[in-house]
């Protein structure tokens, strides 16, 4: 991870400012968050049933866990834990990851609907991208809406890859 989280800090893309959602409510964003498509580092490029989740401390820190099955709706249950940061509390939009101390990588909401059922969690060097959903599965439809949206933040679509998902997933972290 240390090769990941230095790509993703000390080789800037430079573009626009990324618009970010206004008012996001970080308590309701928490939970288990299905990753349905994503422009993933390497780390994770073959990912099965990915999914993020989000638990806030007593402290105001977020406590994130990343599982997913490596290459295969079998393969190995793969587990990242960042330590997330409201960098933005007015916003709540704008977060980082702290992969490893003390270096913190930007994360910002692009986007969250309404009811908060689906978010897409971009980066201004529109390097990295996820799009994700609190149901396992989406529709096609659902999919390219949520798709065009990211492109729409000037991003590169044609490098979104779709997360498969299929569940029940026994042995998952996550099993829904």
């Amino acid at each position: 991870f240390l090769i990941a989280f230095t790509v993703m800090t000390l080789f800037p893309r430079s573009k626009k400012p990324l618009a970010t959602e206004q008012n996001v409510d970080v308590e309701r964003f928490m939970g288990d968050w299905y990753v349905q498509g994503h422009i993933p580092i390497f780390t994770e490029k073959n990912a099965y049933n990915a999914v993020e989740s989000y638990v806030r401390d007593e402290e105001g820190k977020i406590k994130t866990v990343y599982a997913f099955r490596d290459g295969a709706f079998d393969g190995s249950i793969e587990t990242t834990k960042p330590t997330g940061f409201v960098e933005d509390e007015t916003t709540g939009a704008e977060w980082s990851m702290r992969f490893v101390w003390p270096f913190k990588a930007e994360y910002l909401i692009a986007y969250v609907d309404d009811a908060y059922t689906e978010t897409i969690v971009a980066r201004s060097k529109r390097d990295y991208a996820w799009i994700m959903t609190r149901e396992p599965e989406i529709t096609d439809e659902r999919y390219q809406a949520l798709s065009n949206r990211l492109g729409g933040l000037d991003y590169d679509v044609s490098d979104l890859r779709r997360v498969p998902q299929r569940w029940p997933d026994p042995g998952h972290p996550v099993s829904k």
